[in-house]
């Protein structure tokens, strides 16, 4: 199994996150936020990956330092369990519908970081995270996977709805994106000759 440990220690947040990414969907998700935790376990599940996570952040002071701190283990958590990235997909995509709301996500594992998030969210929470805050958890995510990161609420009505089908479709295309491809396992999917 491709996985990874990511230690990360700061004077905002102490995490520690384990990812594998051919897991069986098993999660155990401790952040501070409780929605945030709800998104990480429905993504854990819809990418078929396993994710353990005990974060602990200045949430006296804001939710911030969390949300993106998180994102960034995260993405290097990625980084890390896929090495040299040879044999991968490297991109995948999806369309999520979640009842009234349809979203899609994107995802390069190029090397080039990069996130576009639009939500259409115009709520500041949505149960207990600052909804705001989204756009900065995938900008650390494109950051530590040194990714593409495109997700975007094409319509909806319920911003809990709108957040959730993003999640759950940023998992899925990163469920495409890591997958192995047999036909070309021994090559890096470049042209650079690097990622």
């Amino acid at each position: 199994m491709r996985r990874a440990v990511i230690d990360r220690q700061t004077t905002e947040t102490q995490i520690r996150l384990a990812l594998a990414l051919d897991g069986m969907g098993r999660y155990q998700v401790k952040t501070g936020i409780r929605f945030l935790d709800h998104m990480l376990e429905l993504f854990t599940r819809h990418g078929g990956f396993n994710l353990t996570i005990d974060a602990r952040g200045d949430l006296d002071v804001d939710q911030h330092h969390t949300v993106e701190d998180l994102g960034i283990a995260l993405g290097e958590a990625v980084s890390k369990a896929l090495g040299n990235r040879k044999g991968i997909n490297r991109a995948g995509y999806f369309v999520m519908p979640m009842d009234e709301t349809l979203a899609v996500a994107a995802i390069d594992l190029g090397g080039r970081p990069h996130a576009t998030v639009d939500l259409k969210v115009k709520v500041l929470r949505v149960g207990d995270l600052q909804t705001e805050l989204v756009h900065d958890f995938f900008e650390g995510f494109a950051i530590g996977a040194r990714a593409n990161v495109h997700v975007k609420v094409l319509y909806g009505r319920s911003s809990h709805h709108k957040i959730e089908a993003v999640f759950k479709a940023f998992a899925r295309a990163l469920r495409v994106a890591v997958a192995r491809d047999r036909r070309l396992a021994k090559m890096l999917p470049s042209t650079k000759g690097l990622l």
